[in-house]
């Protein structure tokens, strides 16, 4: 099983990782997934709220060391 792309945004700041990661979705067909690495605090906000309105699914979210860790599905 492939886990998909996997996308490293630490050190940007908002709005950053939720454009850098609306664009990397654009390249993705639906149901595959993107792995989001952040330094960001303000993504433990921005990125459940960026899959809620946009229709993607947040499968993961955890904090590791110096930041967070996302894995999304793209939605239809």
């Amino acid at each position: 099983m492939t886990t998909g792309t996997t996308l490293d945004l630490k050190g940007l700041k908002c709005p950053l990782p939720v454009l850098k990661t609306r664009k990397a979705l654009t390249r993705l067909s639906s149901g595959e997934q993107l792995t989001v690495l952040t330094t960001d605090p303000m993504a433990e906000i921005d990125i459940p709220h960026f899959c809620n309105e946009q229709g993607h699914t947040l499968l993961e979210a955890e904090r590791i060391e110096g930041g967070h860790r996302f894995v999304l599905t793209k939605g239809g």
